[in-house]
């Protein structure tokens, strides 16, 4: 029998709020974390906005000498800042470096798009074309592995159940999530970390500005740079950070007296093997629909019962696209569909950690019961105002809304993959 899987904690470095607290105002607030980036202007960008967060290294100061943590790419500073939060808003104590035994039953799957491009671009191309091999350091491997946020995290935390880094494009956080609630779900763990991260860095947005998928329109007004929805988005604004999920089986959480923020029902991934429409950089959208109804059936949810949707919705002309997929799977248009939005309006794109956080903004949505302003959506595209009714659906402003019971997160990367998890109230007597 499966067993219900719970997320008790949970740790955030987002473009517009550094901790989960922060991270929730801000949501409430509708606030945007695009600014200008004198670097990418310095650097010829089109695209010269990005959402990138503030940390504070102080809150690393314990760890910082012990694992050498000062020298590695903000991939893996983001993921130990969000995992510890995570841990101990789980109410759980990190362990002391010199601690006997790992944690057997607990582990960490977490994600990243393009790991460690910072350090590689900055440390290792230079020193090594330079012929300076020498100068590298015994410990570049450890700084530039694509492992390294997994790695260092599960050293912090002394994890000794499955430890993985996965990577599917930006479909990698959500992907994250799904694979930790199965493991927990099966069996193999009463507890898993999961997420993913991303690091700033011009050599990870480069790729991105060359080929013209970034907005390069709104450098003079970065917070409305992000559109998704909108007749008028342009491409994508990047962004970079951290999520991170505490995932546990609902038996070990209630008898630790954990607080519960949400309940995961059901998940599912798949690919459109680039046919049907499908490409390297364009979703099959029948296999979009596949992997939405398999989630649902996963959980046993039927479509009627999806309250509300955070959508991947990246703001380019695949919005249209998708709204029409959740339509197609869910069979619901006009007023009938549920209330849809797009985290990615308030702090971009932010690539291999864009499921996780947005995973987290749609906890908090379905725990305390409200909808975060999609911005910038006005005007709607207008084959999204053919699908659904947009003065319903589509919050301009923070609506709340107790009534929602589930909520559905979908995200689809490069190389035609899709995940999409589905999130549920916690109420013991609801089901």
């Amino acid at each position: 029998m499966n067993r219900r899987v719970v997320v008790t904690g949970m740790g955030i470095v987002a473009p517009n709020g550094t901790g989960v607290a922060n991270f929730n105002t801000a949501l409430q607030r509708g606030e945007s974390g695009i600014r200008f980036i004198e670097e990418l202007k310095n650097l010829n960008f089109n695209c010269q906005i990005g959402g990138v967060p503030t940390i504070d290294n102080n809150a690393l100061a314990p760890y910082l000498p012990s694992y050498n943590i000062e020298t590695l790419s903000l991939v893996v500073r983001y993921a130990c800042l969000a995992a510890i939060e995570a841990w101990q808003d789980a109410g759980l104590s990190v362990p002391d470096i010199d601690s006997p035994e790992p944690n057997w039953d607990t582990g960490l799957i977490l994600g990243t798009g393009l790991a460690a491009l910072d350090v590689i671009g900055q440390k290792n191309v230079p020193l090594v074309d330079a012929g300076k091999i020498k100068r590298l350091g015994s410990t570049m491997i450890e700084q530039i592995m694509v492992s390294g946020n997994s790695a260092y995290v599960s050293g912090i935390l002394a994890l000794g159940n499955q430890v993985s880094t996965i990577s599917s494009a930006c479909s990698t956080g959500t992907e994250a999530l799904i694979s930790a609630y199965m493991r927990v779900r099966d069996g193999k763990a009463n507890r898993m970390l999961a997420g993913g991260s991303e690091a700033y860095t011009p050599y990870i947005w480069g790729g991105f500005d060359s080929m013209r998928v970034m907005n390069g329109n709104s450098n003079a007004d970065p917070t409305a740079g992000s559109k998704p929805m909108s007749a008028n988005a342009n491409g994508f604004v990047p962004g970079a950070g951290a999520g991170i999920l505490i995932l546990e089986e609902l038996e070990t959480a209630l008898a630790r007296g954990a607080k519960i923020y949400a309940e995961i029902v059901g998940g599912a991934v798949n690919c459109g093997g680039q046919r049907m429409g499908g490409s390297m950089t364009a979703p099959n959208s029948i296999a979009v629909q596949h992997c939405i109804k398999a989630a649902m059936q996963d959980g046993n949810i039927q479509t009627h019962q999806i309250d509300a949707i955070s959508g991947h919705l990246s703001s380019t002309m695949a919005d249209p696209v998708e709204v029409n997929n959740w339509a197609e799977a869910l069979g619901r248009t006009g007023s009938d569909f549920p209330y849809i939005n797009s985290t990615k309006s308030l702090v971009g794109h932010c690539l291999g950690a864009a499921g996780a956080i947005e995973s987290i903004a749609a906890v908090l949505q379905i725990h305390q019961g409200f909808m975060h302003p999609s911005l910038n959506a006005n005007p709607v595209h207008e084959k999204i105002q053919q699908t659904i009714d947009i003065s319903k659906c589509i919050p301009n402003n923070t609506l709340y809304l107790p009534e929602i019971n589930y909520l559905a997160k979908a995200s689809f990367g490069f190389g035609d993959v899709n995940s999409c998890i589905i999130f549920k109230k916690h109420n013991l007597d609801f089901r």
